[in-house]
């Protein structure tokens, strides 16, 4: 069996199958994308579809707007000997003067003196004439609407309105070109010649106000730096006049470029120097004359150092006279005293001789003493003399340098004045010559041509747009969907949601009209009572039985596999098949496994226990008068209620209720209901019910006592995994016992886009080649 690989022992707890764990990387990122597409390629389809009609039809009902462009360069073309001459400081080309033209060209005033010029407040893209109404409205406005009033039309306003203006400026469009000096003026109407015109009218009128404006600032400048030349010339002569007044007033007179009191100043200083090295020479003079005559006292026997009497002294010829007689009598007295004794007449002779000449030698250098003494004197009398008249002279020159000051000061504004005078009349020049030869400072590049083809509506940027508008609407409507649809379609959300293996998937079966053969069976069958033989023409008769080798049959044979590999299986079992949800197939179920287990030889009743609404009596026994309520109730013989199927002696016990049944949760749970159901297991090898759904009804919470099993039918892509989940939980001792889930009326065709990582599983080929038919 292809399904028995998904029954798993444990029933309870098993773990889900999860094939995205299996498998991972970019390949299941892939098959993933297009088993999403697969599901949803319609609402993808139809989505962009949807996107490029509309804008086809957008495309179809917009009109074509053609937009033209003239190109503007700003330029400062002026000569070098022109700029220097320029009364304004010429502009730097940044990012805010091309901001400020851009405005300017977008401006109020731009605009009304275009729509002025060009009429375009009658213009068909401004002012577009009235949509006139179809024939039948335009009589019922004039039956029952208001006649057209006699006032006089409106004046004409001076200026355009606001609402022409604001359209105006909404197809202007300024531009800088990356970052040149060059400025994109576009205008867009649906005349692509009015388109050109207008767009050269407007770089037309800002040349125009431009070079306007230029003149109109030249000349404010010019008339300013006139009447600023008139003020400057007179406060530069008046300084001048003030200095010469001022320097005739104080006496200030200058020789050799200096004034007299300080070349006076200067003279002074030099003498004054001369005299303080004259004093100082005098006084050295003196002071080594003294020093010899006080290391050389008049009482001494010998002579002293003298040559510290310097160069004057030594200079001296009567000095140098008496030295040298003095020096030869020491010779003698030296030669003689050893030979003659130092008391000798000779020697003391010669020694009177030599105090003598020492004597002289002495007052010879007192009298130079004495006369360096008077030059000493001298010297500074007449530093004395020089540093008074060196006083007086700087008290004079203080008295100077203030009226100095004073002059200078008169000399440096005179001489700003003149020259910010001479500026002034140099900039005047250059502005009357720049007045006379006026040079614009923006021209036009590229003037604007009638546009050959439109600029708007783009088609293929449009069809672009809503393709893949169309196609990103369509995969999000898809993952909405895909978000939304929680509804189980694959084996592996019931083993994930809910925690039960799927224990087969039962694919839908098609209805199909009765042959003639089977409707005189049926016809015979229904109308046998005392044979109570139960109707064969059903479809899941024809399919289990007519075609035991279907896909339909082989997805039973899996339940009935799962139910005898049960671990708690008794020799003799009750299995109870319910679902959540009504028509969600479990009486199907229940029904063709009964026929499948009765058609392989087994001994097997199906009892229908959903008392309030017996679809399988309806079914199987549409004309039965008692049923298991009698068995029940009013205690009648099992035997007397039970039909039969003569090809595979399945048996059937209905459900008969004359009159509505309230309590039948009571009767489900009695006593009398468990010895029925002992009395069947006694006799049959299965015994199959087909029990209420869980969700509407508490009948099934009754029937635990006597049931061993259940099988848990799902219909697929119907039932809400919540709802699923809420019925199990109510009912815990129904969950207990759920040996697994069948997943009913499947779309095998299309569940290979749902469970892409066994879409092999789903195809014909396993089936054909092993005798088994495809077709329900």
């Amino acid at each position: 069996m292809l399904q028995s690989n998904m029954l798993q022992t444990d029933r309870l707890h098993a773990p889900a199958y999860n094939d995205v764990a299996e498998s991972g990387g970019v390949g299941e990122l892939i098959v993933t994308a297009l088993a999403f597409l697969r599901r949803q390629y319609v609402v993808i389809i139809l989505a962009t579809s949807l996107g490029v009609t509309a804008c086809l039809i957008y495309l179809r009902i917009t009109p074509a707007t053609y937009t033209a462009q003239v190109q503007v360069m700003l330029e400062n073309p002026k000569a070098q000997f022109m700029q220097q001459q320029s009364i304004l400081a010429e502009p730097v080309f940044d990012r805010s003067l091309f901001e400020t033209q851009v405005e300017i060209l977008k401006s109020r005033g731009m605009a009304v003196r275009i729509i002025t010029q060009f009429k375009l407040a009658d213009d068909p893209d401004f002012n577009p004439p009235p949509r006139s109404l179809p024939p039948v409205f335009q009589r019922v406005r004039a039956v029952f609407g208001s006649p057209p009033p006699n006032d006089p039309p409106p004046p004409v306003p001076s200026e355009p309105q606001d609402g022409i203006i604001t359209a105006f400026q909404s197809r202007v469009a300024v531009n800088r070109i990356s970052y040149s000096n060059l400025i994109e003026i576009s205008y867009s109407s649906s005349n692509p010649i009015r388109a050109a015109e207008i767009a050269n009218a407007i770089a037309s009128v800002y040349l125009s106000d431009q070079e306007k404006a230029k003149l109109e600032t030249n000349r404010r400048a010019r008339d300013w730096m006139q009447e600023r030349l008139r003020e400057l010339g007179e406060q530069a002569l008046a300084a001048e006049r003030a200095v010469s007044a001022y320097k005739a007033k104080n006496n200030v007179v200058s020789s050799g470029g200096k004034p007299i009191d300080e070349q006076q100043v200067s003279e002074l200083s030099s003498r004054l120097v001369a005299a303080r090295a004259q004093v100082s020479e005098a006084l050295a003079k003196l002071n080594r004359y003294e020093a010899i005559l006080e290391a050389n006292p008049a009482n001494s026997p010998s002579i002293g150092n003298l040559d510290a009497a310097g160069a004057d002294a030594l200079s001296s010829p009567i000095i140098t006279s008496l030295r040298q007689q003095y020096l030869e009598l020491e010779r003698r007295v030296a030669e003689w005293a050893p030979r003659f004794g130092r008391d000798h007449a000779a020697v003391v002779n010669l020694r009177n001789r030599m105090r003598e000449l020492r004597g002289s030698i002495l007052d010879e250098v007192k009298r130079y003493a004495e006369t360096s003494r008077s030059e000493l004197e001298v010297a500074k009398q007449r530093q004395q003399e020089i540093e008074k008249r060196m006083a007086e002279a700087v008290e004079q020159s203080r008295t100077t340098s203030l009226a100095e000051m004073t002059i200078r000061e008169l000399e440096s504004k005179a001489k700003s004045l003149r020259s910010l005078h001479d500026t002034f009349l140099q900039r005047y020049v250059g502005a009357a010559q720049q007045e006379g030869f006026p040079i614009a400072e923006a021209r036009v590049m590229y003037p604007a041509v009638p546009p050959q083809s439109k600029s708007k509506p783009k088609g293929p940027v449009i069809m672009m747009i809503g393709l893949f508008g169309g196609l990103g609407l369509g995969l999000g409507l898809g993952l909405f969907r895909e978000m939304m649809d929680r509804v189980l379609r694959t084996s592996s959300q019931i083993e994930t949601t809910l925690g039960l293996p799927c224990l087969s998937l039962v694919p839908a079966l098609r209805a199909e009209k009765l042959s003639s053969t089977a409707k005189a069976a049926s016809w015979n069958s229904d109308h046998d009572m005392r044979q109570r033989k139960i109707s064969v023409g059903s479809t899941f008769h024809r399919t289990v039985i007519g075609k035991p080798l279907s896909r339909y049959a082989e997805s039973i044979r899996a339940i009935k596999l799962a139910i005898d590999l049960n671990p708690s299986k008794a020799s003799n079992q009750v299995i109870g098949i319910t679902s959540a949800l009504p028509n969600e197939g479990k009486t199907t179920i229940a029904a063709s496994l009964a026929q499948l287990i009765a058609h392989s030889g087994k001994s097997v009743i199906v009892v229908d226990c959903d008392l309030r609404n017996p679809s399988l009596s309806a079914s199987l026994a549409a004309n039965a008068t008692a049923g298991i309520a009698d068995v029940i109730s009013h205690g009648r013989q099992i035997d007397e209620t039970i039909w039969r199927d003569p090809k595979t002696n399945l048996a059937f016990l209905p459900a008969v209720s004359r009159t509505p049944v309230l309590h039948t949760s009571e009767m489900l749970a009695a006593d009398s209901m468990r010895r029925l159901f002992d009395q069947l297991r006694s006799t049959y090898d299965y015994v199959i019910v087909d029990l209420p759904p869980l969700t509407p009804l508490v009948d099934v919470r009754s029937t635990t006592t006597f049931i061993d099993c259940f099988v848990l039918v799902v219909e697929w892509g119907q039932t809400k995994v919540d709802v699923v989940k809420h019925a199990l939980h109510t009912a815990p001792n129904i969950h207990e016992c759920l040996i697994g889930a069948v997943l009913n009326k499947t779309d095998i065709k299309i569940m290979s886009r749902y469970d892409t990582h066994r879409s092999d599983y789903y195809r014909d080929d396993h089936y054909i080649r092993y005798g088994l038919t495809t077709h329900n």
